[in-house]
C-alpha cells in the first residue's frame, strides 16, 4: 500500500469564456479561464495537506477537481491507487462515501427545508446504510461527537434556527457521518465568528485522530494553516510556487509570493514593522496570465528571464521536500 492517498499531476481545468452570440459567429479563437493550469502533489494518509494563496488562485476549484465535483481539462487523479481521472459516474458513485467536503458557506450548502436530522442521515440513505431508528441512532451520535449536544436538541432544528458555529459543526457532522478517508474543508471557519474559529480547528483535529482522516485544508489564512497542517503549497494564479513541510515554509519562505502572504499576517505588537513590501497591483486576468512566472508582474525581484521562461518546482538543497519555482532564488541557492 503507498502512503500517498491522493496523488494529483498536471492538473488543468480550463473554463471556456462565454461569448455572444456575435463573437462566437465570427471569432475562432475561443478563450478560456485558466484556473487550475498544470499543478502537482500528493496527500500522504493521516496528514492534513493545505493549499495556501489569495482568492482567485485556484485554491477551490484544485479541491473539487481532487473529489471530480468538476471534469479536468487535463491530467491525472489517483485515489487510493486507483485512477479516477475519468472513472464512470457509476463507478465514482460508490467512491463518494471515502471522500467528502466540508464547503466555506454551511448556510448556503445546508436545505433550508431539511432538518439537521434529515441533512446529515440523507446520505446514508443515499448509500443505503442505514434507515429508520438505525439512521436517527448514527446521526445523534455524530453531532454529539461535533459538540452539538443534546443532540436530540438539534435533530429536529432546521438550518435557520442555530448560530452560523452551530451551522459549520452540522456540515462537518455531514462530512463524517460515512466514517470516509479523505475530507476536502474548503475554508471551513471563514464564515465562522473569529471567537469560535479555534474551537472549530480544534474540533476538526480532535476528530481527524478518532477517525483516521486525511484532509485537504483550503484557506487563504497562513495563520491557520501553521496551526493545524503538516504541508502545505502554496498558489498563485492556477500554479503552486512553493511546497514544504510547514516548518520549512514557514521558517524559510523561499518563494518572493510566500514571503509577502507572511509578512501580511498580523502580528499582536502595534511596534512590528511590515519587513516585506506588499506585491504591487492585483491578480493577473487569469483569461490572458503574464508570460514566464506569473508573479513577475508584481515581484521585487523579477529578472528579465521571469517574464521570459516558466520556473519549474525544484528541490531545495538540504531541505527534503521543500520545492520552490522561482528563477531567483533557484540561482542562488546553485538549483
Amino acid at each position: 500500500m503507498s502512503d500517498n492517498l491522493v496523488e494529483v499531476s498536471d492538473l488543468k481545468k480550463w473554463f471556456p469564456v462565454q461569448t455572444n452570440f456575435l463573437d462566437a459567429l465570427f471569432t475562432k479563437q475561443k478563450d478560456y479561464v485558466r484556473a487550475v493550469d498544470g499543478v502537482s502533489f500528493n496527500i500522504k494518509r493521516g496528514e492534513v495537506f493545505g493549499l495556501a494563496g489569495e482568492s482567485g488562485s485556484g485554491k477551490t476549484t484544485t479541491g473539487r477537481l481532487v473529489l471530480r465535483l468538476i471534469e479536468p481539462t487535463d491530467g491525472q487523479i489517483i485515489f487510493d491507487g486507483q485512477n479516477i481521472t475519468h472513472l464512470p459516474s457509476s463507478e465514482m458513485r460508490k467512491l463518494r462515501r471515502r471522500m467528502q467536503i466540508i464547503f466555506q458557506d454551511p448556510y448556503a450548502s445546508l436545505n433550508p427545508r431539511m432538518t439537521i436530522g434529515k441533512s446529515v442521515g440523507h446520505a446514508l440513505e443515499i448509500h443505503k446504510i442505514a434507515s429508520g431508528e438505525e439512521l436517527r441512532e448514527k446521526v445523534l451520535d455524530i453531532l454529539e461527537k461535533v459538540g452539538l449536544t443534546p443532540p436530540e436538541r438539534y435533530y429536529r432544528l432546521y438550518p435557520h434556527q442555530i448560530s452560523g458555529g452551530q451551522r459549520q459543526r452540522v456540515v462537518i457532522a455531514r462530512a463524517l457521518i460515512l466514517h470516509p478517508d479523505l475530507i476536502v474543508a474548503d475554508e471551513p471557519i471563514a464564515m465562522a465568528d473569529v471567537s469560535v474559529r479555534a474551537m472549530l480547528l480544534d474540533l476538526m483535529l480532535k476528530l481527524k485522530e478518532e477517525f483516521d482522516l486525511t484532509y485537504l485544508f483550503i484557506t487563504h489564512d497562513l495563520a491557520t494553516a501553521k496551526y493545524i497542517c503538516n504541508r502545505i503549497a502554496v498558489m498563485y494564479l492556477g500554479k503552486i510556487v512553493e511546497v514544504g513541510d510547514i516548518k520549512q515554509v514557514y521558517s524559510n519562505p523561499q518563494h518572493p509570493y510566500t514571503e509577502a502572504l507572511l509578512a501580511a499576517v498580523p502580528v499582536p505588537d502595534p511596534r512590528a514593522r511590515r519587513q516585506f513590501p506588499i506585491p504591487k497591483g492585483e491578480i493577473p486576468n487569469p483569461i490572458n496570465p503574464p508570460s514566464g512566472c506569473r508573479f513577475h508582474p508584481r515581484c521585487p525581484l523579477a529578472k528579465d528571464i521571469c517574464s521570459q521562461e516558466e520556473p519549474e518546482l525544484k528541490e531545495i538543497p538540504g531541505e527534503p521536500g521543500h520545492m520552490v519555482a522561482c528563477h531567483v532564488r533557484q540561482q542562488e541557492l546553485g538549483i
